[in-house]
C-alpha cells in the first residue's frame, strides 16, 4: 500500500464523525463550574495491536483521568498476509472490549468516541468483525480516516509545544501505520501556539479566530510496528533486518513535501508520541517500572536515543525478551518501532525530540471536550 495523502498540499478538512454510542450534540452538556458535576468522557482507540481506553473529567483547561484500559490483543496478526483479521485475534478483541464495556457501564459514561484504526482500515472483513463487536458487547465502533487519526494525535500534543516552536513535526508511530504531520507556526505569537494547535481538532483547515497553525503537509504510511516488522520476518539476522527497516521506511517518506527541509534547527520541534518512543525514554531513565510523570515531555537528544537503540541490538532477540525496560507486550515489536525513529531523526533538521505520553485517546477526549465547552479556555474557535 502507498503512503495516504491529501489532495493538495494544506490537508483537507475531515468532519467529525459520531459513534451513534455518543450523545448528540443537541444533547451535548455546557461548561460546568462544579468539578463535581462535570460530565465524564470516554476515548477508546482500537489499533493494530493493541486496545486502549481512557475515562476522563473536564478539569480546567485540561482533564483529570478516571479509568483506564490498556491490552495488547494483536488484531492485526496474520493480517499482511491474507488482508483479513483472523479468528483468534478478533476473539481477543471482542475479551479486551467486553471489559472496556463494564467500564463504561461502571462510571455511566455518556459522552463516547469508539475508534478503530489501520487494521480495520484494511482488513477485507473489518466490516463484519464491526457488527460482530457491537452484537456481543453492545459497542458501536467507527473506523477513522488516516487524516482524523493524525489530526487527533496532533491536537492531544498541544500542552508539549514549545513557545519557541515556529515549525512542528509531529509523529505518531503505531501498529499499522505512522502518521506525520508538519505544522508552520511563524505567524502565531508563540503564547498562542499551544492553543492554535488544539484548533485543529475542526480539521486541518480550520481558520477559527486570529494566527492560525498552517499544516504544510501530512502524511500516513502504512507502515507501523506490527506491519514493518511483517515486512521483514524472513530475514534472520538482527541487525540486518533492523537496517533494512529503517532504510525501507524513509523510502516511504520521499513524498512529504518538507522531507529533508532546510529549515534551521532554532525554532523546529518534533514530537514523538506512541509506545515505541516512550518505551526508548524509559529505557533511556533505567526505569524498571514504568513512571509517565517521568517520560511525558522528556527531551532526548539523537544522541541518546541511538545509545538506546545499539543497546536493543547488542541485547538480541533473547536479551529484549527479559529486559524489564521494554516488557514482554512490547520485546518483540520495538526494534521495527525503534527504525522508524531512527529514520525520522537521520531525516529532520534537530537533534532533540520531545517524548509524548499520549496520543489518539487524548485528542479523542480533548475535541469532545473542547466541542461542547466544558474547558476553562471554552470551545477553541
Amino acid at each position: 500500500m502507498t503512503p495516504e495523502r491529501p489532495r493538495r498540499a494544506d490537508a483537507t478538512d475531515a468532519q467529525v464523525e459520531t459513534s451513534s454510542m455518543a450523545v448528540s450534540r443537541a444533547d451535548a452538556p455546557s461548561a460546568l463550574s462544579d468539578p463535581g458535576s462535570a460530565p465524564l468522557y470516554a476515548a477508546l482507540d482500537l489499533g493494530t495491536n493493541s486496545c486502549r481506553m481512557l475515562i476522563a473529567q473536564p478539569l480546567g483547561s485540561q482533564f483529570s483521568i478516571v479509568d483506564s484500559f490498556s491490552k495488547t490483543v494483536q488484531l492485526g496478526v496474520g493480517l499482511e498476509a491474507t488482508g483479513r483479521l483472523s479468528r483468534s485475534s478478533m476473539g481477543r478483541t471482542i475479551q479486551a472490549l467486553r471489559i472496556c464495556q463494564k467500564k463504561l457501564e461502571k462510571n455511566n459514561v455518556r459522552r463516547m468516541r469508539l475508534v478503530a484504526t489501520e487494521a480495520c482500515r484494511r482488513a477485507r472483513n473489518s466490516r463484519d468483525f464491526l457488527r460482530q463487536v457491537r452484537r456481543e458487547t453492545g459497542m458501536v465502533l467507527e473506523i477513522i480516516s488516516p487524516e482524523e487519526e493524525a489530526r487527533l494525535a496532533v491536537i492531544s500534543c498541544a500542552p508539549l509545544v514549545n513557545p519557541s516552536t515556529e515549525q512542528l513535526l509531529v509523529v505518531d508511530i503505531g501498529g499499522g501505520s505512522t502518521e506525520l504531520v508538519w505544522i508552520d507556526l511563524s505567524e502565531v505569537p508563540p503564547a498562542d501556539r499551544p492553543k492554535a494547535i488544539m484548533r485543529l481538532h475542526m480539521g486541518f483547515n480550520a481558520q477559527g479566530e486570529g494566527p492560525v497553525a498552517r499544516v504544510v503537509d501530512w502524511i500516513s504510511v502504512p507502515l507501523g510496528v506490527a506491519t514493518l516488522k511483517d515486512q521483514f520476518i524472513d530475514v534472520d539476522d538482527d541487525a540486518a533486518r533492523f537496517a533494512l527497516m529503517s532504510w525501507f521506511f524513509e523510502e516511504n517518506l520521499a513524498s512529504f513535501s518538507p522531507y529533508n527541509a532546510q529549515n534551521p534547527r532554532e525554532g523546529f520541534q518534533i514530537i514523538g508520541t506512541s509506545g515505541t518512543v516512550t518505551t526508548v525514554a524509559a529505557s533511556f531513565l533505567n526505569l524498571k517500572r514504568y513512571d509517565r510523570t517521568k517520560v511525558d515531555g522528556l527531551q532526548m537528544t539523537s544522541d541518546q536515543i541511538d545509545l538506546v537503540i545499539r543497546e536493543y541490538l547488542a541485547l538480541g532477540p533473547e536479551g529484549r525478551l527479559t529486559d524489564p525496560r521494554i516488557g514482554r507486550d512490547r520485546h518483540a515489536l520495538i526494534m521495527s518501532g525503534a527504525a522508524i525513529l531512527q529514520a525520522l531523526m537521520r531525516i529532520w533538521p534537530t537533534d532533540r525530540l520531545s517524548v509524548a505520553d499520549r496520543g489518539l485517546r487524548e485528542g479523542l477526549l480533548y475535541a469532545q471536550m473542547s466541542a461542547d465547552g466544558v474547558l476553562d479556555d471554552g470551545p477553541y474557535k
